[in-house]
């Protein structure tokens, strides 16, 4: 009788080794609402795709909404747009129409 411990999975490898997007969503664009200072908020938009013009698409939304805005270039997070105010649904509707799909859109918040 052994006592040893032994990994009865180990002979197995990794059942996700093939797949490569399991659990990633680096194709969805999310759009979120952060709290600042009392009534103050933030809508930030990530994981927009490199071939879009971040400058462009910030000017329209700045004019389109009529905010301010800024570009964030995280590490970890990559580009990040940021607006004033709660533009979630305005930045959702404006994708949508300008040929982004609903479906990979994610809209989080309360």
């Amino acid at each position: 009788m052994s006592f040893a411990s032994t990994d009865p999975f180990a002979n197995e490898g990794d059942p996700l080794a093939s797949s490569q997007d399991v659990g990633s969503q680096s194709h969805h664009l999310h759009i979120r609402i952060q709290q600042r200072n009392g009534r103050k908020t933030l809508t930030t938009l990530q994981g927009l795709q490199k071939e879009y013009n971040h400058k462009k698409l910030l000017q329209a939304f700045k004019k389109d909404f009529a905010c301010n805005g800024t570009i964030i270039n995280d590490e970890t997070m990559g580009t990040v747009i940021q607006l004033q105010g709660d533009q979630r649904t305005n930045v959702s509707n404006f994708l949508v129409d300008h040929g982004i799909e609903r479906s990979s859109i994610k809209i989080h918040g309360f």
